[in-house]
């Protein structure tokens, strides 16, 4: 079996095929595999009408041809036959096993026969197999003074050559040009004796005493000889002459003229120096003369082509120098740049393409979508072929594709790329990613929806204004208060709602507050009036506030005519209240202090039913020049008063941990002072980093598990053991606090969360800590850890993957990240 037989090869482009480095066009490929099957027909043809012959004792079947008095020798009959058949099966291509070993088996009973022949030839004694099926009554017919039955030698050395040349074309793992060749040598023994009849020249029919070459044996030596020759065309000499380039065209004109040409000068001259006209001499010289003739011809012919090689050349060296420069482009662009052929295989991609879909060109050149991409992304592809080959003009789409690296939007544009008549030849891909922008503008989109609900549902009358003080927007309360429509008011000046005798103070504290540098939101309620539509007044509160990246200026107004200085009292109280609180939770809270050996980030989202105040609070507390204490918890509760126990215990922690107190320990104390509380629960886990002996010792007092990422594994949850929460111990029956230590190598990380990260309303918690797991490991896998902007990026990460909406979060979250440098990054401590 061929190389071309066991292997289709991978898909490529409608040109020709690529066979040793040579261009074959497919359709030529089969022609020349249907002549070799043809040609090996006809020769098992001949053979089996001469056994025939044989067979039934038909005189005229065994020399074929009338007046011709040698015939084909019932072993060279034998031969042929079997020859044909194991030329025939190779000829087809795919081959199944069993006729394949039948097919070899006639190769080798040829090559044998050829063999044996030689050998009784070579020693001048019969080996019976002469005589073997049919005794040989064709001496009489003038077959040479040979042994009976024995074949010429020329055909038996064509035979043993055509056996093996059949082996060798059955067989991928030998080079075609062995069989070819030895097809070449076989066709030429078959020439020879068809030259020595064409030229009445019997030297070349029969050698010294030995039996000569049937003619019919010679027509069927040369088609055994082409059948070798084509039984594998996509490889060796063959591949060379039928490729359909340069060389292959210059191969078959010259193939065929030294084919052709030089035998018809031959006979020519030998006819006419038999019919008289001229002598032998002139006859040469004729002949010398026809040759030169007929090779000038083919030199300028050849010539001729080389020239036009010659400006294809210079045409393919500049496409090639336009193709680098397009490589180049496609390959600096940041978009996913991609060619196909116009049956969807891929021609070319860019490197962003091969990022993105984390697929080597390799993997994709030559193949369909659907042999390299995930089903919908390969379907949507195909789709979008077909509709640009439909309408034949470039297509603009967005879409969205799952990809290796998450969900990404792209603008997609498709186009066709045509040849100089205008025929399309190929299709052209440029997908940009605009992931970003499209979610800038979805937030955009999203900032503007609820800033105009927010603008509606304001309680208050709500004024938009321009930098000159001329209405751009007001939202429906300004009529319950002006009385006078919103759509009415955008395009006049605001002081048009404020009595006439009071404008020029109302403009001057507007422009007063346009002209500060940077102005901050602000509250004028003294001595400020509002113009009803029946020309009555009122005092207002008017609430200032600028968009300065707009240029725009807010106005809030509000009539407080019965309840100003109640309004104004409850408003100071609030203001001073939410400050307090937010100063309390701050100060409570601290910072974590910034270790070079051991970077860090955390996030902190209060919940939306307390802003500000919550229980929730984390530590990281230098212990020695190895040792890092860390401490996340979280009170039971909201408000100030979760706060208050959230300091208390911060600040016991801290100093417990100074002390030196081990995890355990510092458990079982926080376990006592929170039982003196009253009605309280805290989780909590403290862990001590080691990162002289590369190790972590933690306890965990009720706290959801702590998630681990080596640097040479996936991420996971430390398996420590997780005891009661602090303040679920009494005096007579304390469950104790256990800790575990476990390897920490360099270059991990560590994540810490409270409850409100991980815990929603109809969700299990355990799958959520699950997509934590992933979502740290997809966003640090391979990273530096060490790095704190990195840490910063994944700590966001991780809250927009847990937490669908942050403004609407009705827990307190809280988050740390650290990483464990490696031994480069370690060094001391500050």
């Amino acid at each position: 079996m061929t190389r071309d037989q066991q292997m289709p090869g991978p898909p490529g482009v409608r040109s020709p095929e690529q066979a040793d480095g040579l261009p074959v066009r497919p359709r030529v490929l089969a022609t020349a595999r249907r002549v070799a099957g043809a040609a090996a027909l006809a020769a098992g043809l001949l053979g089996m009408v001469s056994l025939v012959g044989w067979v039934f004792g038909v005189d005229a079947l065994k020399d074929v041809l009338p007046g011709v008095s040698v015939a084909m020798k019932a072993n060279t009959a034998v031969a042929v036959v079997a020859l044909g058949f194991s030329l025939y099966v190779i000829s087809r291509g795919r081959i199944r096993p069993v006729a394949l070993a039948v097919s070899r088996a006639a190769a080798v009973l040829v090559a044998l026969l050829g063999a044996f022949t030689l050998a009784e030839d070579a020693i001048g004694a019969g080996l019976g197999i002469d005589e073997l099926l049919f005794t040989d009554d064709t001496v009489h017919q003038g077959t040479g003074s040979g042994s009976p039955g024995r074949m010429a030698p020329n055909t038996a050395a064509a035979l043993m050559a055509a056996g093996v040349g059949s082996l060798c074309a059955g067989a991928s793992r030998i080079p075609a040009w062995v069989s070819q060749i030895l097809g070449l040598a076989v066709g030429a023994l078959g020439m020879l004796r068809l030259y020595g009849a064409a030229y009445g020249v019997p030297e070349l029919e029969q050698f010294g005493p030995y039996t000569g070459m049937a003619l019919h044996t010679a027509v069927a030596l040369v088609l055994v000889g082409t059948a070798l020759f084509l039984a594998r065309p996509g490889e060796g000499p063959a591949a060379l002459l039928l490729n359909a380039g340069t060389t292959g065209a210059l191969g078959r004109w010259l193939f065929v003229t030294v084919v052709i040409v030089p035998p018809l000068l031959g006979w020519a001259v030998l006819a006419a120096e038999d019919s008289g006209l001229f002598g032998e001499r002139l006859g040469t010289g004729l002949l010398v003369f026809g040759h030169v003739v007929v090779f000038t011809a083919v030199i300028f012919t050849t010539l001729a082509v080389g020239r036009r090689v010659e400006v294809a050349h210079a045409r393919l060296e500049w496409r090639v120098r336009q193709n680098d420069l397009l490589q180049a482009f496609m390959e600096h662009t940041p978009a996913m740049v991609f060619i196909k052929d116009l049956e969807g295989r891929f021609l070319a991609v860019n490197t962003t393409f091969e990022q993105t879909l984390q697929l080597s060109r390799e993997q994709v050149l030559g193949r369909r979508d659907q042999d390299v991409l995930p089903p919908d992304l390969s379907r949507q592809g195909r789709a979008s072929d077909l509709a640009v080959l439909t309408e034949g003009r470039p297509v603009q789409r967005q879409k969205t594709f799952a990809l290796p690296g998450g969900r990404r939007e792209f603008l997609s544009t498709r186009f066709l790329l045509n040849d100089a008549s205008g025929a399309p030849y190929a299709l052209c891909g440029v997908y940009i990613d605009i992931t970003d922008r499209v979610a800038a503008e979805r937030e955009v989109r999203r900032s503007h929806r609820r800033f105009l609900a927010l603008l509606e549902s304001a309680p208050d009358a709500t004024l938009i204004t321009d930098g000159d003080g001329t209405v751009v927007m007001a939202n429906q309360q300004v009529k319950r208060l002006f009385g006078r429509a919103p759509a009415d008011l955008v395009g006049t000046e605001v002081v048009g709602l404020v009595p006439t005798a009071r404008r020029r103070r109302h403009h001057a504290l507007l422009s007063a507050y346009l002209r500060l540098r940077d102005p901050k939101p602000t509250v004028l309620d003294r001595d400020l009036y509002g113009l009803r539509g029946d020309g009555s007044e009122f005092p207002v509160e008017v609430s200032v506030s600028s968009l300065q990246a707009e240029q725009l200026v807010v106005l809030t107004v509000r009539d407080i005519t019965e309840r100003r200085r109640l309004e104004a009292e409850r408003a100071e109280r609030y203001e001073q209240q939410r400050r307090i609180a937010y100063t309390l939770q701050h100060s409570l809270m601290g910072e974590p202090p910034r270790l070079a050996h051991l970077p860090c980030a955390y996030r902190y989202l209060a919940s939306v039913q307390d802003p500000g105040v919550g229980g929730d609070w984390f530590d990281v507390i230098p212990l020695d020049e190895h040792r890092t204490g860390v401490l996340i918890g979280d009170v039971m509760g909201r408000g100030l008063e979760a706060a208050a126990v959230m300091g208390q215990l911060r600040a016991a922690s801290h100093a417990l941990a100074r002390t030196g107190a081990t995890p355990s320990g510092l458990m079982s104390a926080l376990d006592a002072f929170v039982g003196d509380l009253v009605d309280q629960l805290v989780t909590s886990v403290y862990l001590v980093l080691d990162q002289g002996r590369h190790e972590v010792t933690l306890c965990s007092a009720g706290h959801l598990p702590v998630i681990a990422l080596p640097p040479d594994g996936p991420a996971c949850r430390l398996g420590a053991p997780v005891g009661v929460p602090l303040g679920v111990n009494d005096a007579g029956h304390a469950v104790p606090f256990q800790e575990a230590t476990m390897p920490l190598p360099p270059g991990s990380a560590l994540v810490l969360y409270t409850d409100g990260l991980v815990e929603r309303p109809g969700t299990d918690i355990e799958a959520q800590v699950d997509v934590l797991t992933h979502t740290v490991e997809d966003a640090l896998k391979g990273v530096p850890v060490d790095d704190p902007g990195i840490l910063d990026q994944a700590a966001d990460r991780l809250i927009r993957t847990l937490i669908v909406d942050v403004d609407a979060s009705d827990d307190d979250v809280t988050l740390l990240l650290l990483g464990v440098p490696g031994p480069e990054r370690s060094g001391p401590r500050p």
